[in-house]
């Protein structure tokens, strides 16, 4: 892993997060990183916007934030009762630079939405607030689409909901690593909860593994998965994971 990734798997998971220089210094020193490197990498952070520093304590800024708070969503989503509605962002821009083009993409399917056919992003609408969250983050999600909610028609011959589901989403490729992921994650807990400081650079690989794959999480509704859906699963497991890592981690670090 670079340094940058190391720092930025390090703060995104904390609730406010901020560490000191040395502390992270000290975390890419678990992968070989020297410390030359790590403050090299940590002053183009900086310059590029993904980190704010003062006092001797670097804190995330910018879409690095912006992703915090995306992750803090996914691994404790706000659900709601689902009606049978949906909720669709329309792509309306016309001339668009590439640039814009690729961080609209990434931020409606971080926002949970996939897409259907080109410039039609969509799904179930059960996340409280998706709408002002995604308008939220501003240009050029907030400037290029346009938002509607609608119901599969029942009248005509229309797919139902499940089948569209199905075609947005490869549920049961992600429920499968969801499941080798949790598999991973009870092996390796004991390591973290016996004390052992050699574990914290493989379990801290194995932690980034799940938030990624959690983040992935189409967060449907239950009508619309199967009862054995492994993503309540692997967020709580991930949990009591992370707890036995930051303590360790602490530890190590004191």
């Amino acid at each position: 892993m670079s340094a940058r990734s190391v720092v930025a798997s390090i703060l995104l998971p904390l609730e406010r997060p901020a560490l000191p220089v040395q502390a992270l210094v000290r975390c890419c020193e678990l992968f070989g990183i020297a410390e030359g490197t790590t403050r090299v990498a940590l002053s183009r952070m900086v310059a590029a916007g993904e980190l704010e520093a003062a006092a001797g304590t670097y804190r995330l800024a910018g879409r690095l934030m912006i992703r915090h708070d995306q992750q803090a969503s996914a691994r404790r989503p706000q659900l709601v009762e689902w009606s049978g509605s949906w909720v669709a962002a329309v792509v309306v821009a016309e001339r668009r630079s590439a640039a814009e083009r690729a961080v609209l993409r990434h931020d409606l399917a971080r926002s949970h939405l996939a897409e259907l056919r080109p410039g039609l992003w969509m799904r179930p609408d059960n996340l409280r607030g998706l709408v002002d969250t995604v308008a939220s983050l501003g240009e050029p999600v907030a400037g290029h689409c346009i938002w509607l909610r609608a119901r599969m028609a029942t009248d005509i011959d229309a797919p139902d909901d499940a089948t569209l589901v199905a075609e947005l989403w490869d549920l049961p490729t992600w429920a499968a690593e969801a499941r080798r992921l949790v598999a991973d994650l009870d092996a390796t807990l004991p390591e973290l909860i016996g004390g052992r400081v050699e574990a914290l650079a493989p379990c801290f690989t194995v932690a980034a593994a799940a938030v990624r794959h959690i983040m992935a999480d189409p967060l449907l509704p239950d009508a619309l998965l199967d009862d054995h859906w492994p993503g309540r699963d692997l967020r709580g497991r991930y949990d009591a994971y992370e707890r036995a890592y930051r303590h360790l981690l602490g530890d190590w670090l004191r």
